[in-house]
């Protein structure tokens, strides 16, 4: 067998030998810095779109004249259409070309913010941020997938940094959207994203490399697409209103199309429109369960804290918000050091001792729920919780992506969104039906009506800290003991 120089992460990373000048300076590649400094444009650009949309629905609602059930469609819409394009990632990717499609989401999102500041009727705005859905629905999983393309090794330490922008996105938007609604209007929020989206096209065209002549020219599963499409919307919806009559019934209808899909997906094998055979490998199906229930208990998080400061606690919106703000600040503190701390201790035992924290974070609320409220306790277990929650996700996601081959990383980042947004409305979904039982056993709603809730939230961590426990010890052990087996196998 002839001598290897460096052995080839699946993602397109490399480990070079021992003695070596880059093992001895194990810096981040330029191409890595300019990729990375693009991609994080576009999760920022939509979650800063999301958070001020939400702010802005009364406004529009008011100058539209219209009832709560149509403005709602506003946000409803877009997450449908999101939902929709998800399981197009990889097929696009192959077929299209990543910096390609890249571009196009990016100026079809910013067109799109255009139309939506120029809408004229409730009907037309609706349409307009279904367009920007669709384009929304790809950049999230195009960002990571670009990223895992470049930095080999190093995805933990990128995603790590560029993550903390995209987290300034819910925090600066309501006070952006604050000042715009009161000077300019809410027009003006969709305007915002012209200069951002302007500048992400200008950056993309010229720092993303260039696609590699291999477009795939591999048919489109349509059979697939009108099954697996329908399924996630239907699942999103059931789940965020399973407590409803019709919600139950469209949870059921998503469940049998799942069904019918995972049928038709096992029969096709890679023609199929999201490669089922992936999670046949060890390490991306533990990190890919890791992922869904982390989001899982993120969500449920973030819907059951507020609702136990507020309706429990009796506390102000204001107030409760101060008290939130604790998770955000434990999550940026963090971040920045996830790369390194992967590097040195591996993705199973950073993304295990996060699941730690965050348990242990969340103990505190247990406590307060049978005994008194204690602000300083709850301001102390928020940023416990959210140090801990930002050191579950990099890790496994950094370890899926290393599990698989280059050329599969399209319908690999399909795969992990698409079990990312199932998590957390299954997990609030379930944490609501808990809060509804408890109130109705207890006579008055109070801080003890959540101790069942909180109990569940607990669980959940448990389960997090048992998948990630399963986890790979380090990455590149792993994938240079895949690689060594798959020559062996050659010779």
């Amino acid at each position: 067998m002839p001598h290897i120089n460096a052995v080839k992460y699946p993602s397109g990373g490399a480990v070079p030998p021992e003695g070596t000048k880059s093992s001895r300076q194990d810096g981040i590649d330029p191409l890595v810095i300019r990729v990375a400094a693009v991609v994080f444009l576009g999760p920022f650009m939509t979650q800063l779109d999301s958070t001020v949309v939400n702010v802005a629905i009364p406004a529009i609602r008011q100058q539209f004249q219209s009832a709560i059930t149509a403005a709602q469609w506003i946000i409803g819409g877009y997450l449908l259409a999101l939902a929709l394009m998800l399981p197009l990632n990889g097929w696009l990717v192959n077929r299209v070309g990543a910096k390609r499609l890249y571009l196009w989401c990016f100026s079809a999102f910013t067109l799109a913010s255009l139309l939506c500041g120029t809408a004229r009727t409730m009907n037309g705005l609706i349409f307009d941020r279904a367009i920007q859905g669709i384009a929304g629905g790809l950049l999230a999983p195009m960002a990571q997938m670009m990223m895992a393309r470049v930095s080999g090794r190093h995805l933990a330490r990128v995603m790590g940094y560029t993550t903390v922008p995209i987290l300034i996105a819910p925090i600066l938007g309501p006070v952006v959207a604050g000042a715009i609604l009161k000077y300019a209007g809410w027009r003006w929020l969709f305007y915002l994203n012209l200069p951002i989206g302007i500048l992400a096209v200008v950056l993309a065209a010229v720092l993303l490399p260039d696609d590699e002549d291999t477009a795939s020219k591999r048919p489109f599963d349509f059979p697939g697409f009108l099954v697996i499409s329908p399924a996630l919307v239907c699942l999103l919806y059931g789940m965020e209103n399973v407590l409803r009559p019709n919600g139950a019934l469209v949870l059921l209808a998503g469940l049998i199309l799942l069904g019918v899909f995972i049928r038709h997906a096992l029969r096709e094998g890679d023609a199929a429109l999201i490669d089922l055979h992936l999670f046949g490998n060890h390490i991306f199906s533990t990190a890919a369960i890791t992922q869904f229930l982390s989001n899982g208990v993120a969500y449920s998080g973030q819907f059951l804290v507020p609702l136990f400061l507020i309706t429990g606690c009796g506390l102000s919106p204001a107030k409760a918000g101060w008290l939130l703000a604790p998770m955000g600040l434990g999550m940026m503190c963090s971040l920045p050091f996830m790369g390194y701390l992967t590097d040195r201790f591996g993705c199973r035992a950073v993304s295990s001792a996060g699941a730690l924290m965050a348990f242990l974070g969340t103990l505190p609320f247990l406590w307060m729920a049978q005994n008194h409220f204690l602000p300083l306790l709850a301001a102390a277990g928020m940023f416990i919780r959210g140090a801990g929650q930002s050191g579950i996700g990099i890790p496994s996601v950094s370890a899926a992506y290393a599990s698989v081959p280059k050329k599969k990383l399209g319908f690999a980042t399909t795969a992990i969104n698409i079990v990312q947004r199932l998590g957390g409305p299954l997990a609030t979904s379930v944490t609501a039906i808990i809060i509804a039982l408890s109130t109705v056993h207890f006579s008055a709603v109070g801080p003890r009506s959540f101790t069942a809730a909180f109990v569940l939230l607990l669980g959940l961590y448990a389960l997090v800290l048992w998948s990630a426990s399963r986890l790979p010890a380090r990455i590149h052990q792993t994938v240079e003991t895949d690689i060594d087996s798959e020559l062996s196998q050659i010779e």
